[in-house]
């Protein structure tokens, strides 16, 4: 599980943000909603808000380039246009296997090397007190290596920096160094990053193409999230009834001219009183939205994956909306997490779905970008547990909330803006 992104010069992000799903429980309510192991506990998911063109696609973006990096692809990041640095500073910390690691590590853009990286083991006594042991130190900038063998200590500041230390060394001739990466690539694969805006069916056409345990949930969920679905399925194309103007029909001879993954999706069907129909063509955004997601949802918690979704309420009823994330945060989910940005504010709920550590805001103005939880207003400022959480944003007490000013456009649009008041003016 994701515990903590850290980025500074990263996209949007000029100063150092940090984005935690740590859960304070001090606090017990929704204890279901956090998933405690070996003293760590972690939000099962989290809600992130914020205007347009705020810096939310930019937090899923920094960790879509951490993943990348750590598995060895190409990182897809660059650093803030308003910095003259280029050096893109990015840290993670994360559970695996019921241990928490951070590994921190700096991406030069412009000479496309890694000067810096530090991966840490974090230990917790019973009194929740922590000590960080670090494995690895890799510090070419100011000319400080550490590690527990002197021949890679000796080897570091002469390797290449173009990539992290152990995709350049035989990682198995040093134990801790194969361990670290092991662990590493564990972590980083079990990450699936999805934006609702243009999310591909290839994963659910794969799992509906095999008749397992997984394939009926796939097909229960997308069944359950439309009232006048009968099934889905994946169905031979002579089975499917598609009708179309004759003009438009092709000779069967050209079928085979057909692109295989346009006929995948034409086979991906769905069944309205006994007629199968294909998807893509027959349903709405909404509908094929949930069909695309669904494989994602569906192995997510069955596997123990780390989905993270941009814009989770894109063309989705705020009822579907709710019922995924109440899907995470039920205590059946032992191990899954769920990260996503959101518009919708039907989900910012402390009374029945959310603790205030869960929602996070991306605010920016003149002065900078700034990223904060919920948990950090106190009752004193008039937020508490019981607090109408929606009434509050809407009034801007939480930031994070546009002033488009949309009646000046229109009224300087037609011409007549001194004519009437705006705000009281």
């Amino acid at each position: 599980m994701l515990i903590e992104l850290r980025a500074k010069n990263c996209f949007s992000f000029s100063d150092e943000i940090r984005f935690s799903t740590k859960a304070d429980m001090r606090n017990k309510k929704f204890s279901s909603n956090v998933h405690t192991e070996n003293n760590f506990n972690i939000l099962k998911t989290v809600g992130i808000y914020g205007p347009n063109n705020a810096g939310k696609t930019c937090l899923v973006k920094c960790i879509r380039s951490a993943k990348n990096i750590l598995l060895n692809q190409k990182p897809r990041i660059m650093p803030n246009i308003f910095q003259e640095s280029t050096i893109c500073q990015l840290g993670i910390t994360f559970l695996e296997e019921g241990r928490e690691f951070s590994y921190d590590f700096w991406y030069d853009d412009k000479k496309e090397e890694y000067p810096y990286e530090k991966f840490a083991e974090i230990t917790k006594d019973q009194y929740g007190n922590e000590k960080e042991t670090v494995w690895l130190l890799k510090d070419i900038i100011n000319g400080n290596c550490q590690y527990g063998d002197e021949d890679l200590l000796k080897m570091m500041p002469l390797i290449s920096q173009s990539n992290l230390l152990f995709y350049l060394v035989d990682s198995s001739k040093f134990q801790q160094l194969a361990e670290m990466k092991r662990i590493v690539t564990k972590f980083a694969s079990r990450i699936d990053i999805v934006n609702m805006n243009n999310i591909p069916l290839k994963r659910t056409i794969n799992l509906m193409k095999n008749q397992n345990d997984i394939q009926r949930k796939v097909v229960e969920f997308i069944k359950n999230s439309d009232l006048y679905m009968d099934d889905f399925e994946y169905a031979d194309i002579d089975k499917i009834r598609v009708k179309m103007d004759s003009d438009e029909e092709k000779p069967e001879e050209k079928a085979l001219d057909i692109p295989e993954q346009i006929m995948d999706q034409i086979r991906l069907v769905s069944v309205y009183r006994g007629v199968a129909v294909p998807s893509v063509l027959f349903d709405s955004t909404g509908t094929k939205k949930i069909a695309a997601l669904a494989s994602y949802i569906i192995e997510g918690i069955e596997q123990g994956r780390i989905l993270v979704v941009d814009e989770l309420d894109s063309s989705i009823h705020f009822k579907l909306t709710r019922a995924i994330v109440a899907m995470f945060n039920n205590e059946l989910n032992t191990n899954a997490q769920m990260i996503f940005t959101v518009h919708d504010i039907n989900l910012m709920d402390c009374k029945k779905m959310f603790r205030k550590e869960q929602i996070w805001f991306v605010h920016k103005d003149d002065t900078g970008i700034y990223v904060y939880s919920l948990a950090e207003f106190t009752a004193q400022q008039g937020v508490r547990d019981t607090t109408d959480i929606m009434e509050k944003y809407r009034k801007g007490v939480l930031g994070a909330l546009p002033d488009p000013e949309l009646i000046r456009s229109l009224l300087s649009l037609k011409g007549n803006r001194k004519e009437v008041p705006v705000d009281g003016e």
